[in-house]
């Protein structure tokens, strides 16, 4: 097997399935089930302690949380329909954090408590701006071979 071939795990209702958690996938689930637990928990304690002081806030942070956890699933999954859906996801993923990490810049007001996407990750150490652009490389390069999407 070269480098650039996928590897392939066996499954009754998918025979050829691309793993997409080896080498740095793994670092990736891991860093998204990390960002799973911070989003859903810190959203759901902010959600159910004190709604009525940032609704918009904590709406995003349970949103990213789930977002951050379907694309854990999907990395686990693996197989090329699962590698597309992740793809999309992690699209989407960036989009949201650029547009609320600008937002939160930008109106400050609209958001008087942070989200998982404030300031572009910086309470998550920039993880939630790095993460899609690495798992956006990653699974592109996991690509059956001429397929770019």
């Amino acid at each position: 097997m070269t480098s650039g071939e996928a590897e392939v795990a066996v499954s009754e209702d998918e025979p050829t399935r691309t793993r997409l958690i080896s080498g740095p996938g793994i670092l990736l689930v891991w860093l998204y089930g990390v960002m799973v637990v911070g989003a859903v928990s810190r959203s759901a304690y902010q959600i159910a302690t004190d709604f009525d002081r940032a609704p918009l806030a904590y709406s995003l942070s349970a949103v990213a949380g789930l977002v951050y956890g379907f694309i854990t699933y999907t990395l686990v999954r693996g197989g090329e329909k699962a590698r597309r859906a992740a793809l999309v996801c992690c699209v989407a993923e960036l989009v949201g954090v650029l547009t609320v990490g600008t937002w939160t810049l930008v109106e400050p007001s609209a958001f008087p408590d942070a989200t998982v996407w404030s300031d572009f990750g910086i309470g998550y150490v920039f993880i939630p701006v790095l993460l899609p652009l690495s798992a956006l490389y990653w699974l592109r390069k996991r690509a059956p071979h001429g397929d770019a999407a």
